[in-house]
């Protein structure tokens, strides 16, 4: 699917085009082909391997294939998730093999590309420069089990991640344990070749390691905590490697590592730029902006409800904000997953979603407030939408179709509340991923 255009000279008469119209400037600002030409390192004297994993993998490799001098050697494989290889400009000659596999719970694609991307390092030298290309989604990706875990182990543990509540920190810290692939391995490998990493942020702080699990990078988690975390959300790990962790086998390479030495990272697309340049695009439309953060975290729902008060309370006059206004805001929220109702079908969708219910909720028909909250990567969870919209007649438009919002949030049906109403917000993949985006507007 084509990416996102930023629509022509919305106005505040039409609010909704105005929220699309942000989310898809702040979307163009992140596209890998806008910004990798600066971070680009000089053709070495032996090979560029190019080895990647996220759900921009496809486009930074094809952006790579665009700058890199026609006559210089390249070769290498990506994997991106299903559906997000983005169609290949005419004329632009494939140097990158491009393979694609499940997010966010692993399967059998992604651990052969793994091992295969593993097998790419074999036999580098001291001349060879690995370029590596690691987005947001990399994680479950680039799977490739540690001794003792089968796939099926690390998908039932990226299952009761993703629903526990832990926030990508900690999610990622016993990804990096209990991979051979992850938290610097991938570099270890490498060595002695020189290894160049482009990145694009999609967590909290830009924390380069634990952007994709930082298959690149040294990784100062331990074992220890890893542990911890599993115990704290009590997520169950097959007994060897119990031992493993207890013991400190899994050790991860650590900041100092002589196998890294030399190693440079460059981050070509953050979430705080592509808030800026959402914030340029408002006040070019005359709107006062506020920027709350780009590392907003916590559950969805209640970040909503915060979000709310506070545009509430500017449509009210009780804040220091100035209408007309747009309130900007990106991060990572978290989803726990609410035990299911015998009987009663599981709910669907995201973090964006969950968010849009929790704002609507908090505004309670509010007038003069509209939302909107999608994934920069066009996929919200698993479903097929980014987010969704909260216009001041939200709930009227509920009730009249019999919804009820505390019902939706009680079994995490946002999908289910959005779609009913009309307002979920559906691009398709956009070839890019800074992580949440959303915007109140306050006229």
């Amino acid at each position: 699917m084509s990416q996102p255009t930023p629509t022509s000279s919305p106005s505040l008469s039409d609010p909704r085009a105005l929220l699309r119209h942000l989310y898809d400037v702040a979307v163009q600002r992140a596209l890998p082909l806008h910004n990798t030409a600066a971070s680009l390192p000089a053709p070495p004297k032996g090979r560029t391997v190019v080895l990647g994993a996220g759900k921009a993998g496809g486009a930074m490799a094809q952006a790579v294939e665009a700058l890199w001098p026609a006559d210089a050697p390249l070769s290498g494989l990506v994997v991106t998730r299903y559906h997000h290889t983005p169609p290949r400009p005419e004329g632009l000659a494939q140097r990158i093999e491009v393979v694609e596999a499940s997010h966010p719970v692993p399967d059998a694609a992604g651990l052969q590309a793994a091992q295969r991307i593993l097998q790419l390092t074999e036999g580098l030298t001291a001349d060879d420069l690995v370029l590596c290309l690691i987005s947001g989604g990399g994680s479950a990706l680039l799977t490739l089990p540690c001794d003792g875990l089968t796939l099926e182990d690390k998908q039932r543990i990226n299952r009761q991640l993703l629903e526990s509540g832990a926030h990508i920190g900690e999610m990622n810290t016993v990804r990096k344990h209990l991979s051979a692939i992850k938290g610097g391995r991938l570099a270890a490998a490498c060595a002695p070749a020189r290894v160049v990493t482009l990145t694009i942020s999609d967590v909290p702080g830009d924390d380069v390691s634990v952007i994709a699990s930082g298959p690149t990078v040294p990784d100062a988690s331990t074992c220890a905590e890893a542990l911890d975390i599993l115990r704290r959300y009590g997520i169950e790990v097959p007994a060897a490697v119990r031992a493993q962790l207890e013991s400190g086998a899994l050790e991860t390479p650590k900041p100092g590592d002589e196998r890294l030495h030399g190693h440079a990272v460059e981050l070509i697309a953050t979430p705080q730029q592509s808030l800026e340049a959402a914030a340029e695009a408002a006040r070019a439309l005359g709107l006062n902006v506020v920027v709350l953060s780009d590392e907003i975290e916590g559950e969805s729902r209640e970040v909503g409800k915060v979000h709310g008060a506070l545009a509430r309370s500017t449509a009210l006059g009780r804040s220091s904000f100035t209408t007309p206004c747009v309130i900007l805001s990106g991060g990572e929220t978290t989803v726990t997953v609410r035990p299911r109702v015998e009987g009663q079908a599981r709910g669907r969708g995201g973090r964006a979603g969950e968010f849009c219910l929790g704002l609507a909720q908090a505004l309670g028909g509010q007038a003069g407030v509209w939302a909107l909250a999608a994934d920069t990567d066009g996929i919200d969870g698993v479903e097929d939408n980014a987010g969704a919209l909260v216009t001041p007649d939200t709930l009227a438009r509920a009730g009249e179709k019999g919804l009820k919002l505390t019902d939706h949030l009680a079994r995490n049906d946002a999908y289910g509340f959005f779609e009913s109403i009309g307002d979920l917000v559906i691009t398709g993949p956009t070839h890019t991923n800074v992580n949440d985006f959303r915007a109140v507007l306050v006229l």
